[in-house]
């Protein structure tokens, strides 16, 4: 599957005035360069950014990306995931699995949408919330995965080429 199409270009997104405010820092050929450990941080950084509960988490992302030199488009495509509508869900969702995987439960009654409740909770729900992880993981996995079907495939061919 080729992600590319579904991706916004560079040309489309230097035709936001935050990224074209940004030029020169995003030009590198690098950041928009597609392999296992450009696009896997990227993943890790946009799952990452998009939990932020801020405005604008394109910003903390582009920063990311330019500093760890990783995917620009991959670590905005997943930012773009949350929105205002999306975030309560996609928050839960990452808890629950989080919680699953940890085997840790946690009781929320009410969920508030305040600095000082995550203050007070951080302390109890932060490590299922890190599905940031293992989005990373899982990308560093498809593209090992994807890359062993790849050589199994030229070798299938080189030796079946063979008398």
């Amino acid at each position: 599957m080729d992600l590319r199409k579904y991706l916004p270009t560079q040309g489309q997104l230097n035709n936001n005035r935050f990224f074209r405010s940004m030029g020169r820092f995003t030009q590198d050929r690098d950041l928009w360069h597609m392999n296992r450990h450009s696009v896997s941080e990227a993943v890790f950084w946009g799952a990452i950014c998009c939990f932020l509960p801020m405005p604008f988490q394109m910003v903390p992302c582009l920063v990311l990306c330019i500093l760890r030199r990783c995917n620009i488009p991959i670590a905005i495509a997943v930012v773009w995931v949350s929105n205002p509508i999306t975030m309560a869900p996609m928050m839960y969702f990452a808890y629950e699995i989080g919680a699953l995987i940890t085997g840790d439960v946690v009781r929320l009654d009410v969920i508030e949408l305040s600095w000082h409740w995550l203050a007070e909770r951080l302390a109890e729900v932060w490590l299922p919330l890190i599905l940031g992880v293992l989005g990373y993981l899982t990308v560093q996995w498809y593209f090992w995965a994807r890359l062993r079907r790849l050589q199994a495939k030229r070798n299938q061919r080189v030796n079946g080429a063979k008398p």
